[in-house]
């Protein structure tokens, strides 16, 4: 098994974004958002739409993709994050074999600067998250525009 980096220097074909986003949106347990949603930030990590650009590590064997992680990097050093990891998918049938700590421990080896991910509170995997050494510090409270305007 390896772990494969893109960036905005190894570019990702548009055939790879579209096998990267279905595999997110398959593996990703209930918790998942919107192909349109997981796609966005994986061109954002490979800066092909504009901003700061990010990071797609996927770990493989020979061409099947075993877990992805995709890392946006949000230039707010001082006040939030450097980096947020987005998504974090491990194949169904290769889950609990620590693919998704040696892709979470390669991310924290290769990104520099604090990294933040947003975890659904029921999610089981703030467990796995915490043994990796992240904490808890924010609560965060979103306004849905379009719930608060249909009250």
């Amino acid at each position: 098994m390896t772990i494969k980096t893109y960036d905005a220097f190894t570019r990702l074909s548009f055939m790879d974004i579209n096998r990267i986003t279905n595999f997110i949106h398959e593996n990703a347990g209930e918790f998942k958002d919107s192909k349109s949603a997981i796609t966005k930030a994986i061109k954002y990590a490979a800066k092909e739409i504009p901003g700061l650009g990010g990071y797609v590590f996927i770990m493989q064997e020979n061409d099947d993709i075993l877990g992805v992680v995709v890392v946006n990097r949000t230039g707010m050093n001082e006040y939030l994050s450097e980096n947020i990891l987005v998504y974090l998918a491990v194949k169904q049938g290769f889950r609990q074999s620590g693919i998704a700590k040696a892709l979470i421990k390669h991310t924290i080896d290769y990104c520099s600067g604090e990294i933040s991910i947003h975890i659904n509170i029921n999610d089981p995997v703030i467990k796995l998250f915490q043994k990796q050494g992240f904490k808890a510090r924010n609560i965060e409270l979103r306004l849905d525009r379009l719930s608060f305007l249909n009250k």
